[in-house]
């Protein structure tokens, strides 16, 4: 069954990655490890994931555009020999998107738990005036600077 695009008004420019957001986040579904979110203070979040079993040597946590990745794989040791395996060794990956704004401040784990911390940058309001150019200027081979882009008009 395919869904219904959210973002396809003409009114809502540039929001096509949303639509690619939600699809990321349909696929990473898996209940493993269970976690937590919780807001610290006014601007700060944690992310707490319950990995008992796991050391830092077996947790990896990569924060690749905004998206948030906590991977574990545990080592086989090979000289354990288990009559009965109830606690589980399995591998993980949890994803999570993060908003613009929103930054990486630590990670540590404590008793199983691992925490990660992060902060939501509160940006000043930026307010632009557009200069109106009269259709009787030349507006052929404009270059408009766009942050660390540079963008041809024709």
């Amino acid at each position: 069954m395919s869904r219904v695009p959210l973002f396809n008004s003409p009114l809502l420019l540039g929001f096509d990655h949303f639509e690619r957001t939600l699809d990321r986040l349909a696929k990473n579904a898996e209940g493993y490890p269970p976690y937590n979110i919780e807001k610290i203070g006014e601007n700060g979040l944690r992310i707490t994931l319950a990995v008992a079993g796991f050391t830092s040597d077996d947790l990896v946590i990569e924060l690749v555009e905004n998206q948030l990745t906590v991977r574990g794989r545990q080592a086989e040791d090979p000289d354990r020999i288990f009559l009965h395996r109830g606690i589980a060794a399995r591998q993980f990956q949890r994803a999570f998107m993060l908003a613009d704004g929103i930054e990486v401040t630590g990670a540590r784990l404590d008793n199983g738990l691992l925490e990660i911390d992060l902060v939501r940058l509160v940006a000043e309001p930026r307010v632009r005036t557009i200069r109106i150019d009269s259709g009787n200027e030349s507006q052929s081979n404009q270059t408009i600077d766009i942050g660390a882009r540079r963008a041809q008009v024709k």
